[in-house]
């Protein structure tokens, strides 16, 4: 098949996503070689040998710490994910939680779990040992959520729906998520101030060096007495050890989270979902379908959406010609780049150039067919890492 497009695909990914790839256009699954590109969800890729002919690799989910970023990121390679695709799934699985935690359903459960006997001897069991399991109701609790984007919003707006007061903190809001979130949430100006006011706490933040440990012993010290802190968003955002320690003093009544860990087990009102957060067919599917999207629209047009060592650069074609050049982030990259093309006696009908940190990426659709020679010679450039040739195919 000439002039097709080779997609490897590791871990199972959903069929609807992968339908967006057209046939004959597009030979996709988990045996292709010389991929084009590399879809992913949960394999570590870390100690991978990545093909000298993969031009991007797409996370089917939000997070990417089992893709070796950075070490790419140098090869010009753009790693795509797909974030708010799952946010419905874990807004859905926090809520179960604080609700688990109200109620004491957990405890209650294992209660019942453990009771024997016959109808009459089970019911006076029932009714001497509920009373210890005596909840509460969310209407008028205050929810704490630290972070503020697709998943964040979701659950800030759920719980006021069910009658919780919010407070948030997010210095890094978007205007987006900022647009998107329900004007009854009010803002702390610090997360030491969120905790302080908050009896049930979710976190929605990306495991970073800044937020690693972000929530320590310190600052669950801070929190009221009996809080309840809830994490869905990932292991090491939150120092299990010293949730432990808050548990024993009782200055935590519960946590509840999506990351199991030996610290945790058998600690009383500790409970871990076995990383269920993104765990239904419409996370998965909704996943895939934006992460093909984005693989198949960087293949053919160089756009690029929602990568996360690259910045967004959707740029409508206007030429059947088009180059698409990943660059250090470094002074005279574009004036290096449009002399050469003039030198080339190319006449650039459009451009659009813009940076993310140290990286910059490029696209510019040019009137005429773009030679061989001035690809190497624009590879050739100090700073260049790739360059790809993008005409136009019906």
């Amino acid at each position: 098949m000439a002039d097709v497009r080779k997609i490897l695909t590791i871990n199972n990914i959903a069929k609807i996503g992968l339908a967006r790839f057209p046939a004959e256009h597009y030979q996709v699954g988990p045996k292709v070689d010389v991929p084009d590109a590399i879809i992913v969800r949960s394999q570590n890729l870390h100690d991978m040998e990545i093909p000298a002919s993969v031009q991007a690799i797409g996370r089917a989910g939000a997070g990417v710490n089992n893709i070796p970023v950075e070490k790419l990121g140098k090869r010009g390679m753009p790693v795509f994910n797909a974030p708010g695709a799952n946010a419905n799934a874990v807004k859905e699985l926090v809520i179960a939680a604080m609700l688990m935690a109200s109620r004491n359903i957990a405890p209650a459960l294992k209660f019942v779990e453990g009771l024997s006997g016959d109808d009459k001897t089970l019911h006076k069991l029932v009714e001497d040992g509920k009373k210890a399991f005596s909840g509460s109701e969310l209407p008028g609790r205050t929810l704490g959520v630290i972070g503020l984007g697709k998943i964040g919003s979701l659950v800030a707006d759920a719980a006021i729906k069910l009658g919780m007061e919010v407070i948030g903190f997010d210095p890094h809001i978007t205007v987006d998520a900022a647009w998107s979130l329900p004007s009854q949430v009010k803002k702390a100006n610090s997360i030491e101030e969120l905790l302080r006011g908050a009896d049930y706490v979710t976190v929605h933040v990306p495991l970073l060096d800044a937020t690693r440990n972000l929530i320590d012993a310190k600052r669950l010290a801070l929190m009221p007495k009996g809080a309840i802190l809830l994490n869905f968003a990932r292991d090491g955002i939150v120092d299990d050890k010293a949730v432990v320690a808050a548990i024993e003093s009782k200055q935590l009544r519960g946590y509840f989270c999506d990351f199991p860990a030996q610290v945790l087990q058998g600690v009383p009102n500790v409970y871990a979902t076995p990383h269920l957060g993104a765990s239904t067919e419409e996370a998965e599917d909704n996943c895939a379908v934006m992460v093909a999207d984005q693989i198949r629209d960087f293949l053919e047009h160089g756009n690029v959406r929602n990568a996360v060592n690259l910045p967004d650069v959707i740029m409508a074609r206007e030429s059947l010609f088009r180059l698409s050049i990943v660059n250090a982030n470094v002074p005279n990259m574009v004036g290096q780049i449009s002399t050469a093309m003039a030198g080339a006696g190319l006449n650039i009908h459009n451009m659009l150039n813009k940076s993310r940190g140290n990286m910059a990426y490029t696209l510019v659709d040019v009137d005429s067919a773009i030679p061989d020679e001035l690809l190497k010679q624009l590879s050739s450039i100090s700073g260049v890492l790739s360059v790809r040739y993008l005409p136009h195919r019906d």
